[in-house]
C-alpha cells in the first residue's frame, strides 16, 4: 500500500464529477486530471468550464493540476480514480462501455502497489466482476496482492452551488481492509461532512444505486398524483403545500426525469436483479411512469391549444429549457427533448430557448436548434420546461409578451401562480 503523503493522482474524466475532485485534491496532492476528449482539455487548461461546476478562479489558483489526453501522463500517478460516465442504451440496457475503457486504460499504467478507485454508479459487483479482470489481465499484476481497489460513489449534484463536494457526506470502501482505510482517509482530506466506511463495495455500489432509485420512485408518486388530481380539477401544487405542512411529508415536486442518474440508475439496479432471477415490479413501474411523463405533457399541451382553437397543425411552440435540470447547462439525457421530438411528430413549429446550454452540444446529441433571441408576438404556446433562475428573472410579463393574442402559458416547473398561467403540470 502506497504512503498517503507521497501520492500523485490520476483522474480519468473531467466532467461534472471529476473536475472538482481534481480541484479539491490538487490542494494536497499533484494531480493530473485526464480526458480523452481535446476541447474539454483545451477549455480547462485555459481555466474555463463549461460544466459552470468550478469557477475560473478556482481553476487558476489549483497549481497543482495538470490536465492532458495523453495516457503516458498517467504513469507517475499511483492512485488513479475513474470517473467516466454509466449511460443505458437504447434498451435501457447498463452501457458500460465507458467504464471499462477508463478501466482499460488505467491497466495499462498499474504500477505495483498502486490503488485504483471508482466512483461511476454501477450495479453491486460491478467493480469487482467487471471492472478487476480487466486491470489484471492489462497489467498482468494480481489483485489485492501487487494492486488494491476501492469504490467511493459520487454525489455530486450539478448545478447545486450550495451543497458541493466537501459538503457532501463521502461513503467509501476497499477490496481489502488496508484498502478501505487508505480510501477512507484519502477522501477525509477533502470532505468537510466527513465519510461513511461501508464494510464492502458491493454495499457501496447499492447504497449509490438505491438513492436515485428512491428519488425516482417518490417523484413516480408524485407524478401520478398530479395525473388523478388533474382529472378532478385540484391543484397538485396547493395538495403539495398542504401536506407539506406536516413534519415527516417528503417535499417532492411532478415533472419530466432524466439526467444521467435518477433516469438511469434504476435501470442498473433491475438489470442486475433480472439477471438473477428476480423481476422488481415497483421500481420498474415507477420507470414507465417518469419516462411516460413526456407524452402526458405533450396531451395536456395538446388539448390546451384546442381549447383555445389553435390549430395543431403548424402551431408555433417555444419551449423554454432543454437541460435537464434547473440552472444547469447538462443536457445528458433530457427528457425535454422526448416532448420536442413528439410535438413535431404531431405537426407543431418547436423553437427552443437556453440561455444556460451549449448549442453546438444540442445540436451534435439531438439534432436540434437552439435559438439565441426571443422574438415578441410569435408564438401560440410557451413551455416552461425548466425553472432556470434566468426565466423567472425574465418575470412572467415578458414570457407573456412572447405569445400572440390566443397563446397559452403551460408552467411545467411552478415558477408562477397557477391563477397566472393557463396550464401547469
Amino acid at each position: 500500500m502506497r504512503d498517503i503523503q507521497h501520492i500523485k493522482i490520476g483522474i480519468l474524466g473531467m466532467g461534472y464529477v471529476g473536475l472538482p475532485l481534481a480541484v479539491e485534491f490538487s490542494k494536497h496532492h499533484d494531480v493530473i486530471g485526464f480526458d480523452i476528449n481535446n476541447n474539454r482539455i483545451t477549455e480547462l487548461k485555459l481555466n474555463s468550464d463549461s460544466t459552470r461546476e468550478v469557477s475560473s478562479d478556482e481553476l487558476n489558483n489549483a497549481g497543482n493540476i495538470v490536465f492532458s489526453s495523453d495516457l503516458s501522463d498517467l504513469e507517475v500517478c499511483n492512485v488513479f480514480i475513474v470517473t467516466v460516465p454509466t449511460p443505458i442504451d437504447d434498451n435501457k440496457l447498463p452501457n458500460l462501455k465507458p467504464l471499462l475503457e477508463a478501466t482499460k486504460s488505467v491497466g495499462k499504467v498499474l504500477s505495483k502497489d498502486d490503488v485504483v478507485i471508482y466512483e461511476s454508479t454501477v450495479f453491486p459487483g460491478a467493480t469487482e466482476e467487471e471492472c478487476v479482470p480487466i486491470l489484471e489481465d492489462i497489467s498482468g499484476l494480481k489483485f489485492n496482492k501487487d494492486f488494491t481497489v476501492g469504490y467511493s460513489p459520487e454525489r455530486i449534484n450539478p448545478g447545486d452551488k450550495y451543497h458541493r463536494l466537501p459538503d457532501i457526506v463521502k461513503v467509501t470502501s476497499g477490496s481489502s481492509p488496508e484498502a478501505a482505510k487508505f480510501v477512507d482517509d484519502l477522501y477525509k482530506k477533502i470532505i468537510t461532512a466527513g465519510t461513511f466506511k461501508a464494510s464492502s463495495m458491493k454495499e457501496a455500489e447499492a447504497a449509490k444505486i438505491i438513492e436515485n432509485t428512491q428519488r425516482d420512485l417518490n417523484i413516480a408518486l408524485i407524478n401520478e398524483l398530479a395525473i388523478i388530481f388533474d382529472k378532478m380539477s385540484i391543484d397538485t401544487e396547493g395538495v403539495l403545500k398542504a401536506a407539506g405542512t406536516k413534519w415527516n411529508f417528503l417535499p417532492f415536486r411532478p415533472g419530466l426525469v432524466g439526467g444521467h442518474c435518477i433516469g438511469v440508475d434504476p435501470y442498473y439496479l433491475t438489470h442486475k436483479a433480472e439477471s438473477m432471477g428476480y423481476r422488481p415490479e415497483i421500481i420498474l413501474s415507477g420507470r414507465r411512469l417518469n419516462d411516460s411523463m413526456s407524452s402526458y405533457v405533450v396531451n395536456k399541451l395538446i388539448a390546451g391549444l384546442a381549447k383555445n382553437n389553435i390549430d395543431i397543425k403548424g402551431a408555433n411552440i417555444l419551449i423554454m429549457g432543454i437541460a435537464f435540470k434547473e440552472n444547469c447547462p447538462d443536457i445528458r439525457n433530457s427528457k425535454v427533448v422526448d416532448v420536442i421530438k413528439e410535438l413535431k411528430d404531431r405537426g407543431c413549429k418547436v423553437s427552443v430557448y437556453d440561455p444556460l446550454v451549449c448549442s453546438n452540444d444540442v445540436e451534435r446529441e439531438y439534432g436540434i436548434s437552439v435559438d439565441k433571441r426571443l422574438q415578441e408576438d410569435s408564438y401560440d404556446a410557451l413551455v416552461v420546461a425548466v425553472g432556470h433562475d434566468e426565466f423567472k428573472k425574465m418575470g412572467l410579463k415578458n414570457i407573456q409578451k412572447l405569445g400572440r393574442e390566443n397563446s397559452i402559458i403551460f408552467d411545467l416547473k411552478y415558477l408562477f401562480n397557477s391563477n397566472e398561467v393557463d396550464l401547469r403540470l
